[in-house]
């Protein structure tokens, strides 16, 4: 690119460039200016919640420290199957471990067919081969952490849409042995969000500390829901953005997000989730 120098004009002696010049040294000023305030946005908005999140996770001293210390046990959250005659979907979510709990949580997907005298559960780990079924109870604790049904659908409803998740399963992508990334993906909440994304009839979106749930596939970097009220754009899940009844309004930066829930007014924190106003 060639620089206009405006001739005649004072300069800077220190670094030799004109001063009062409108044309490329004004240019340069609004280049380091843009480049001051986005690092301070980026600050502010991304990596002082998740420091903050950490510093609040790590201050408690009673979770366990490895794999073998942690809990695992059914949580007691769910009833039991063969109390629950109807279809049934369950959406679930824990706090995982060690330091990885500060900024995110894992998912997973429970079913049950009506009549079905026990649950089935799906989800994808980091260790040999990632997609799992009924590796653990369908309301297992995560690594000591107690879960959250985030969602649930029950009776024909839920009915007609398992066979939906079952082929979006049976198909997914990333469910080879090397194939579990743990940032920025695809893994465990990846692998959920999938689901969601190829059934959106559920209306669900994971929770915005659900790391991982914004990765999309290189051939793949935007999403629209079939009735054009959510969209999600995703550059390999390191930034993007989410707008709709879904996801409310949102930004993400390396696998962090920051937001507002539009239907249970809140606000989306990296680390912390959302935090609702009510």
């Amino acid at each position: 690119m060639m620089l206009k120098i405006c001739k005649g004009l004072p300069t800077d002696r220190r670094n030799l460039i004109p001063v009062k010049c409108g044309c490329w040294y004004n240019e340069r000023v609004d280049v380091l200016r843009f480049i001051r305030r986005l690092f301070l946005f980026l600050l502010l908005v991304f990596i002082m919640p998740a420091l903050a999140s950490l510093v609040v996770w790590e201050a408690d001293a009673s979770k366990p420290r490895s794999w073998h210390q942690a809990n695992w046990t059914s949580a007691d959250i769910l009833p039991k199957a063969e109390q629950e005659t109807d279809a049934v979907i369950h959406v679930l979510s824990a706090r995982t471990g060690r330091w990885k709990g500060a900024f995110s949580v894992h998912s997973w997907i429970v079913m049950k067919r009506a009549g079905a005298g026990s649950y089935v559960r799906y989800d994808v780990v980091g260790w040999g081969k990632p997609l799992r079924k009924n590796a653990y109870a369908p309301d297992a604790r995560w690594y000591s952490n107690e879960p959250d049904i985030l969602y649930s659908l029950k009776g024909a409803n839920a009915e007609s849409l398992i066979g939906r998740l079952e082929n979006a399963i049976a198909h997914y992508p990333e469910a080879q042995r090397g194939d579990y990334v743990v940032w920025p993906g695809p893994n465990s909440n990846s692998f959920v969000a999938h689901l969601l994304n190829e059934v959106p009839e559920l209306g669900l979106a994971l929770p915005s500390n659900a790391v991982g749930r914004d990765w999309l596939p290189m051939h793949r970097w935007y999403i629209l829901d079939p009735d054009w009220r959510n969209l999600q754009v995703s550059l390999f899940g390191i930034a993007g953005f989410a707008i709709g009844v879904r996801h409310g309004a949102e930004i993400n930066f390396l696998g962090l997000v920051a937001g507002l829930d539009l239907n249970d007014f809140g606000v989306k924190l990296p680390g912390f989730g959302k935090i609702a106003f009510r």
